[in-house]
Order: C-alpha cells, then structure tokens, then sequence
C-alpha cells in the first residue's frame, strides 16, 4: 500500500521510509525506569510519549531529567531529531527544540539531508497517522514497531518540492507556536495575579494599597488553618456553583465522525486555559443537541476536567453554537450572588485546589474527582466587590487569550485543509 498514492502524484517516486532517513530506537535499559537514582543530579531532559502528543512541531519543555546515571542507560539525541512514537500514544510526531532523552517507547528520526529533512517526515506523519493508528488498533497494547515504520511505502516528490510544503506547512505551525507561548504567557501573568490577590492577600485596600502587607486586618480561620482577611469567610464550593453538569459519551446515543461539530474531550483542554481543536473528534448537529441536553454549556460557563490531569480549565468567552463536551468535563456555572466567572475559574486550577481534588480522586485506571466531591470541597470566598473588581483587571488578559484563540484555529483549519492536498500532489507551491 502506498499511503498518498493519487492521480495527482504519478511522477512521484515511490520510496520507503527507510529511504528517506535513518530510524532508531530510544533507550531506557534500566529496571524500574522511576528508580530514583536515574534522576540524582538532572541535566539531562527526558521526554515521554505523552510530551510528544501534546507538543505542536517542536517539543519545547521537558519535566523529568536524567542524572549522569541514567544518560549511562539511555542516549541523548541531538536537537530536531523527529520523534516518532510506538507505543500507548501511536504515530505521534514532533521535533525536539534541544537535546533529549526519550525511552524505548520512541523512536528517533535523522534524515539524509540529500533526499529529505526531518520536518518533511514530520508532516509525512501528521498525513499517515491515522491510517497507523487505524492499523493498530485492537492489537494487545495497540502499539507498532520499527520495521513498522521503515516498510511503509509513500510517493516523494523531490527535495526543492519538499522544502517548499516544508516552509509553507510550518510557517502556520510556528505562528501557531508563537500563540501558544503568548497565551502561556498570558496565564501565568493572570496566575501571579491571582496568587498576589488571594494567596498573598495583597489586594488593593480603600486606598489602593496592598492589603495584607498595609496592615489589612487578619483573622484565623479554623478550616484552613490559615490566617485569611478580615470579613472573609470559607464555605463549600456548593455556595459558590449554581449547577454542574458533564457532557455525553457516544455509547448508543450518536457515534463520532459524522458532521463538523467539535466534541471537546479533556485532550483539548490546555494548560494555558485554551480549547486546542486540533485532533478534535466531531459529531453532526443532531447529537450535538442531545449532549447540549445534558451538558447546556453557555457563555461564562467554565469547562473542567474531572479526570487526571486535573486542574485544566476553560471559561467560555463565546456562545459555544458548533462544540460541546463529553462526560470526561463538567461544565461549572457560578453563583453570580457570590462571585465572578473570572474568580471562580482561577481557582478551580489553582495549586491549592488541584491538590485538594487529587487528594480526593477516585478510580483505578482514570483518577478523577466526582461532582459531589468537587461541591464538598472548600474555597475561600471574598466580599463580592474584591472579586468584581479583581475581574476588571484580568479580563483584558483573558479577552486577547480569546483573540488568540480564534486566530490559532483558523491557522488549524488552514494548516488540515492544506496537508493532504500538497501530501497527495494536488496542490503545488510555484516560485
């Protein structure tokens, strides 16, 4: 099978992949691979399955390193090797912005510069991936390996054509990047905020000075064992929500793939507070209305994951008419008696409250927090007036995130619409 065989490409040499690079392995020899003495010392960025699925183009950060012990077991691969994953997340791509480590579960890609790069594979692979997971699915662990990989067959146009999909492909890719990184920026701008404000409790007082560090009135609270402004109280979460909902799994109700509505799954929630479609499952509009009955997601409302990673949010900004979600996100709406959207949505993926609700997460292969238990727990609850007013100040923030957002898809679509066409030779880029 040629996986871009068309009418459009005959010209086009038929090559294996083998052909256009060279593919090996990553190591991780050592048994068990969380001894801790594999990571005494650091130094060494190493990178799982689960960084490459979430990184777009380039894997930009890392969250483990080795030490010199465990370089010793393993192998530190040069920055822009492609990563290609095998196991548990199949067929996901990405490039390495600097030198990594990464385990047997991967597979690395150095390309023969005469005859391709490794960002060409890298949209070679965006392009095939879901035929490769189509393939393996069902199998025990639904993984491939690399004779897999090197046997597939694919229809290369030459090196100057290739370049040019190249620069056109991730030149969207890298403004896409460049997005991402300012909304990073962004939330950890309203983060600090919010940890000055009701961490630190060094809101603005009457005068404009900082509360707590101008001698604002304290008073221990028995719940928290904490000290916490005078006149604020801490209560249930039930008081600050006026309902939760989730979402519908396809099950018996509608099945996945048929129209062009997207059907939010905690893969799409970001850490930096962004719906990301990309790889969205979709569902037509006759399912969207029976999930709509369940869920009612309306602007203001905030979506959160209720299973692992806990802590991802989204405050919906726009009257969401072509998504909804499934029963893996509740959609939270606020007491507008209480408190703000704004306040309420920081706090549901502040440090403190992610630590309470993975304390309290149930589940044996999926760790997640029930909707009784997310009410149960506690927050701290200011006058309504503070929280007013510490939204005036975040909004902006969160209204160029949105703008953002809108941007970033639509470079998707851009980027989805573009890919198989150039892959398949339908398109071509003139000088």
């Amino acid at each position: 099978m040629v996986y871009n065989e068309s009418k459009y490409n005959k010209n086009w040499k038929t090559m294996k992949l083998s052909d256009l690079g060279e593919f090996a392995r990553g190591k991780s020899t050592h048994r068990p691979r969380n001894d801790k003495n594999l990571f005494e010392g650091g130094g060494y960025p190493l990178v799982q399955t689960g960084e490459i699925k979430e990184a777009n183009l380039y894997i930009t950060h890392h969250t483990q390193e080795y030490g010199e012990f465990g370089l010793q077991q393993s192998k530190l691969w040069d920055a822009e090797t492609l990563c290609i994953t095998i196991a548990a997340n199949i067929a996901e791509t990405a490039l390495l912005a600097y030198p990594m480590c990464f385990p047997d579960s991967v597979v690395g890609f150095k390309a023969y510069k005469e005859v391709s790069s490794e960002k060409f594979m890298y949209y070679v692979f965006d392009f095939i991936r879901n035929s490769i997971q189509n393939a393996a699915s069902g199998s025990t662990q639904d993984n491939i390996n690399i004779d897999y990989l090197t046997s597939l067959d694919f229809k290369v146009p030459d090196k100057i054509a290739q370049d040019k999909m190249v620069e056109l492909l991730s030149a969207i890719d890298e403004k896409i990047l460049m997005n991402s990184k300012i909304n990073d920026n962004l939330e950890q701008q309203a983060k600090l905020l919010y940890d000055y404000w009701f961490t630190q409790f060094d809101f603005p007082d009457e005068n404009g000075k900082p509360y707590r560090s101008s001698g604002g009135k304290m008073v221990w609270n028995e719940q928290l064992k904490m000290e916490i402004p005078f006149s604020w109280i801490c209560s249930k979460m039930e008081n600050a929500i006026e309902a939760v909902r989730t979402g519908l799994n396809p099950r018996n109700n509608f099945q996945l793939g048929n129209g062009n509505i997207q059907y939010i799954t905690v893969k799409n929630l970001c850490l930096n507070g962004s719906l990301d479609f990309s790889g969205c499952d979709t569902i037509d509009e006759q399912a969207r209305q029976i999930v709509h009955r369940r869920s009612d997601i309306q602007r203001d409302d905030i979506l959160f994951a209720s299973i692992a990673p806990l802590g991802r949010c989204y405050l919906i900004q726009e009257n969401p008419t072509n998504w909804d979600i499934n029963e893996s996100v509740f959609s939270i709406r606020y007491n507008s008696s209480v408190l703000t959207a704004e306040y309420l949505y920081m706090n549901l993926q502040s440090e403190t409250f992610v630590k309470r609700a993975t304390a309290c997460s149930t589940g044996s292969i999926f760790k997640g927090i029930r909707i009784n238990s997310l009410m149960d727990s506690e927050i701290i609850l200011p006058p309504l007036s503070v929280t007013k007013e510490f939204s005036k100040e975040i909004k902006p923030l969160f209204a160029l995130q949105k703008e953002l957002d809108r941007e970033t898809h639509t470079l998707i679509q851009l980027r989805d619409w573009l890919l198989p066409m150039l892959m398949n030779g339908q398109a071509t880029i003139s000088d």
